[in-house]
């Protein structure tokens, strides 16, 4: 007999508890923000130091494991050592590194002593070696970061699992702000701070902190504008650097320096621009050799050995390598901007502040550290004098001094029976109980005793620079004249004021040659060569299409194009290819982006205006007007200008001429009158409706205007003396020019 299967429960899955709705802005609140402030305040923007802290976290680290001197150390192992503060992964620390040392030339002051392979600031490709196979020490440099370190000059914090102790910031001994270039970007912010000559930025520091309402005038003049590890020209303007200055906002403009080797017939570029790099460059240089648009260079290469950076441009015979590198400056990162924005954290609150607002909140800080050292070697010095007071009154009795020390039973009674015996207190009392025997003569006693009118001098000294803030400033003048004297150095970027700087007009940069423009009634448009023109002058055009204008001119023309929606198009030859006769050529409604429809109907080459030059338009209505050139001229060069006509009618056609040219208008009735274009009145006003020109019935219209018409319409019998005048039967030409038939 079977078994019965026994019956297995499954338990109940219940649906999951619906979630509780969060307002938008507490759930921003509570876990946006945190992130937010973390990023902003731990990561990405500098502080008064002039450092993030996982720049801080590196260089404290180093410090700590004594490569001020000594050899260098394996990369890996600082690595290491600096996750014990900055537990964010080696390669992020490392790639910091990499920035601070001295082959990767990105600091005018580099803070690390390398030996291997770092990389290049003016390389994205050239890559740094491994951190196994690279070497590194602090610079001496770095003296001036820690200069007080050990004295309690700043706040010491944990470190993220409170095993350690790290410097809340470093007491750099002069504007490391100023003088490191630093670039973050933060949650909603961003900072991007250029350097600047370290013995420029002393000076004007000096000159603050000896005059703290100096002018930022006087302070430009000190201090003249960024300079570049990379060297370079900037382009001088002091409006904008003025503004630099006073709100920290602002762009300079940077330019390569090239020198022209004459025999070899190349350029020789030497320094570009720090926001760029030679790849940019190069892959600029390429797409204008392939689009034939750098016809002077035979050929470019990167030319960067141990002596340095060097691209160099083979040039045709005959070429100006003046105008070539200006026309280069405009169409290649060899002329760059960077785009200054500083932004710092004052009391882990980020403000953006100038460079003279930037120098006083330093001088705020390096007072307060400048202040604790000295209260710190003040208290030291208080505590040796309190000792060596101590050691004076023994010398009244040293036997005494040796009589209660042997006849003092027990070890712990030696220190309470010198209190008594010298009325002392614990702590100098212990300082003379540690004191060896063979010290315990006079002449030692009164070489140390001789200490105490120096040390009270000094405590003294201490005190009146302590109390006194001028004397506080007086003596940061003096490290800063000391740091200049030591580690400045003639600046690296060149300046040059923008009225010196050779230009090149925008028109010059395009190549010109003589082209023929074609423009049909369907909209398309053609830019052909002379030199395709020959032995090929048919046309291909779109079935039933016709050519409305053909103009010989250059590349460099500028184009006027009107359509039937009253609005005009300004265009450049240059703006379309080249095309062979056989091509259909550019749409042009979608070259110029018109709208849905749009379709253009006239086209003229842009020139001054005179004033006898005038528009004429035609309507669907009969109705003529003629419109002054001079009506559509405007302060600045639009693309687009709209209402260029009415648009109470339907446009037939439009014209541009200055003497009276002869017009034939065709109605839908197969009637036409021919008129000279003087019978239509002259309006100042663009949108005027015009006058009726042809007598038309109801539901006829105008459905032809044509200022060249021997070749279509034999118009003997249409010439009309006054207007508004009624239609003649008109003849259509046949296409041999010979027989005549009536218009259908």
């Amino acid at each position: 007999m079977a078994k019965k299967r026994k019956t297995q429960l499954v338990p109940e899955v219940l649906p999951p508890a619906p979630a509780t709705p969060q307002l938008i802005t507490e759930t921003i609140e509570k876990n946006y923000m945190p992130y937010v402030m973390s990023v902003i305040v731990s990561r990405a923007i500098p502080e008064i130091d002039g450092f993030k802290p996982v720049h801080r976290k590196l260089l404290y680290t180093m410090y700590k494991m004594g490569l001020m001197s000594g050899p260098r150390t394996k990369s890996a192992n600082v690595v290491g050592q600096t996750m014990k503060l900055h537990p964010h992964g080696d390669a992020a620390i490392y790639e910091t590194m990499v920035r601070l040392t001295r082959d990767n030339e990105s600091l005018l002051h580099p803070f690390v002593d390398s030996k291997g392979t770092f990389g290049k600031q003016y390389s994205s490709t050239t890559a740094f070696a491994a951190p196994r196979y690279t070497e590194v020490k602090l610079e001496s440099f770095c003296q001036e970061l820690f200069r007080g370190i050990d004295k309690n000059a700043v706040d010491m914090i944990d470190n993220y699992d409170s095993t350690m102790k790290e410097p809340r910031l470093l007491p750099t001994s002069f504007p490391n702000l100023l003088i490191t270039p630093n670039m973050g970007i933060a949650v909603g912010m961003a900072s991007n701070i250029c350097s600047f000559n370290l013995a420029e930025i002393c000076d004007g520091t000096i000159a603050l902190l000896k005059n703290p309402r100096l002018s930022v005038d006087k302070l430009m003049d000190l201090i003249k504008a960024p300079d570049f590890p990379g060297g370079g020209q900037l382009i001088y303007d002091r409006e904008t650097m003025r503004e630099i200055f006073e709100t920290g906002s602002g762009s300079v403009k940077l330019r390569a320096r090239y020198v022209y080797d004459k025999a070899a017939g190349t350029i020789d570029i030497l320094q570009i621009p720090y926001s760029t790099s030679i790849e940019q460059i190069i892959k600029k240089l390429t797409e204008l050799v392939k689009e034939g648009k750098l016809k002077e260079v035979t050929d470019f290469r990167d030319e960067i050995d141990l002596s340095g950076f060097k691209l160099t441009l083979d040039l045709r015979r005959g070429v100006d390598p003046d105008k070539l590198m200006m026309r280069l400056f405009k169409q290649t990162p060899l002329e760059d901007s960077f785009k200054c924005n500083f932004n710092i954290l004052i009391d882990s609150i980020p403000r953006q502040m100038g460079v003279r607002e930037i120098l006083e909140e330093w001088i705020k800080f390096r007072v307060n550290c400048v202040k604790r050292e000295l209260t710190y070697e003040l208290g030291k010095k208080k505590d040796k004098l309190h000792l060596l007071l101590g050691l004076g009154k023994i010398l009244l009795d040293i036997d005494k001094a040796i009589r209660i020390v042997r006849e003092t039973a027990k070890e712990e009674d030696v220190v309470p029976n010198l209190m008594a015996g010298f009325k002392i207190d614990e702590i100098q009392a212990e300082y003379i109980a540690e004191i060896k025997l063979r010290y315990l003569n006079r002449e030692y006693i009164l070489n140390r005793i001789k200490e105490i009118e120096d040390l009270q001098t000094e405590i003294a000294e201490l005190e009146d620079i302590i109390g006194d803030e001028l004397k506080l400033k007086a003596v940061i003048v003096k490290q800063l004249t000391e740091i200049k004297k030591k580690y400045g150095q003639p600046r690296k970027t060149q300046l040059i004021y923008a009225d010196d700087v050779q230009t090149i007009e925008e028109e010059d940069l395009i190549e010109n040659y003589n082209v023929r423009l074609i423009l049909t009634r369907e909209g398309y448009f053609k830019k052909i060569t002379f030199a395709s023109l020959r032995g090929n002058d048919e046309q291909k055009l779109k079935e039933g299409d016709e050519v409305t204008f053909s103009v010989d001119t250059d590349n460099r023309a500028e184009l006027l194009f009107l359509t039937d929606r009253a609005q005009l198009y300004r265009a450049k030859a240059s703006d379309f290819d080249p095309v062979k006769a056989s091509a259909m050529g550019d749409f042009l409604s979608a070259k110029l982006n018109m709208e849905d429809g749009e379709r253009p109907i006239f086209m003229r080459i842009d020139a001054p205006v005179t004033e006898d030059e005038h528009f004429i338009f035609i309507f669907a209505n009969g109705k003529g007007v003629r419109v002054p050139l001079s009506a559509y001229q405007t302060k600045s060069t639009r693309r687009k200008q709209s209402g260029i006509f009415s648009t109470a009618s339907p446009i037939v056609a439009a014209f541009c001429t200055k003497a009276p040219i002869e017009l034939l208008l065709v109605s839908s009735a197969e009637r036409a009158i021919q008129i000279k274009s003087s019978l239509i009145p002259l309006k100042a006003t663009r949108t005027a409706a015009g006058v009726q020109l042809i007598t038309l019935k109801n539901g006829q219209t105008v459905v032809e205007a044509l200022d060249q018409f021997e070749h279509k319409y034999d118009a003997r019998g249409c010439r009309k003396l006054k207007i508004p005048a009624a239609g003649s039967p008109v003849m259509r030409q046949t296409a041999a020019g010979q027989q005549l038939t009536l218009e259908e």
